[in-house]
């Protein structure tokens, strides 16, 4: 599905979604203390890359990160700005940032590229080498399966990843890949995470 009508899909029901994921008590703990650590080891500025309801900005903020949301869904910057005022969001897509080259230190995209097909996948993470100062540090959150497969998700058409797989896509772009995890909370979809550094410029 073009990214155009992945965020025509979310703006349609942004209201729901910022009522069931808008706060950040609303993540679970071993999150919050993944992307607080990595947080803590990134020099110079984070972007937080679909930020949706702009919770995990807010978090970042909070905890002294000199951080900026940007999100494709109108709604939820309009509401992130206000509920959220001393929080810097914009409009802006994964695949094009508006800023420097290699300007940002670190790149937050958590479970905001689960709908991006995986043919162009690899478009949004040179998007990310390209910004990225040579120690910047990448941290992304993905729904992890045994294959590359579609699901329906909630909104639109989702995928699934195997972690060696977008570890894989991820080091094609320039990265080298220093962690990952995976786990199934009761009731939940698997779900991974990797952490990777070092864009090549």
């Amino acid at each position: 599905m073009p990214l155009t009508e992945v965020s025509d899909a979310y703006g349609r029901r942004a209201l729901e979604y910022i009522a069931n994921h808008g706060a950040i008590g609303n993540a679970e703990e071993a999150d919050r203390t993944l992307i607080a650590s990595w947080a803590g080891t990134v020099r110079g500025r984070i972007i937080d890359v679909g930020s949706g309801p702009g919770q995990w900005t807010n978090f970042l903020h909070q905890a002294g990160a000199d951080v900026e949301g940007v999100e494709p869904v109108l709604t939820f910057v309009e509401d992130a700005r206000r509920r959220y005022p001393n929080v810097s969001y914009e409009i802006g897509r994964a695949e094009h940032l508006r800023v420097s080259d290699a300007s940002v230190g670190g790149i937050l995209a958590w479970f905001s590229l689960i709908h991006i097909e995986p043919d162009q996948i690899g478009v949004v993470f040179a998007e990310f080498a390209r910004c990225l100062q040579p120690d910047g540090s990448l941290v992304v959150g993905f729904f992890e399966g045994p294959r590359l497969a579609p699901f329906d998700h909630a909104v639109t058409t989702a995928y699934f990843w195997p972690v060696g797989l977008l570890s894989q896509v991820i080091e094609e772009a320039g990265f080298t890949v220093t962690v990952s995890h995976t786990r199934t909370d009761p009731g939940s979809r698997s779900q991974g995470a990797i952490v990777a550094r070092g864009a090549l410029h």
